[in-house]
């Protein structure tokens, strides 16, 4: 297979990386912090927690997007790809992380945990309780 065998075997082993809510934003808007996103080569995955979570910030006052931005529209961006993990195997693994009363951040690392990717966040709490298993920002 040569060199295209080598390239597809490196593409298959590239990390695959959930990004945490505000890793999303940070990337969405060039924030600094998105950075080590820049030189990641692999995939980058939202989770539906996120985009349910950034509805409510938004109808709660406490996120504003840019003008005629939805957050379906943010949900659609091709630098990720929206993840549908089975549910039932989801929340079952979110039931396990009790250092958090953050319902979003449990639902975040369990689907990182279910899928077995690492998570893209600067949140301390997550990073704390989820060593080596996430991209810090």
């Amino acid at each position: 297979m040569g060199e295209r065998g080598a390239a597809l075997r490196g593409a298959a082993e590239a990390p695959l990386i959930l990004l945490d809510t505000n890793a999303l934003l940070w990337l969405q808007q060039g924030h600094p912090r998105s950075r080590p996103l820049d030189r990641c080569a692999g995939r980058l995955y939202l989770s539906p927690a996120s985009v349910l979570e950034l509805q409510l910030l938004v109808e709660a006052g406490r996120l504003r997007l840019a003008s005629r931005t939805r957050v379906t529209d943010l949900a659609k961006d091709e630098r990720w790809l929206l993840d549908d993990p089975p549910a039932a195997r989801w929340f079952e693994r979110a039931l396990a992380a009790g250092w958090t009363r953050d319902p979003f951040d449990r639902l975040l690392v369990a689907h990182a945990q279910l899928r077995g990717w690492r998570i893209a966040t600067g949140d301390a709490e997550i990073l704390e309780h989820n060593a080596g298993r996430c991209l810090e920002l």
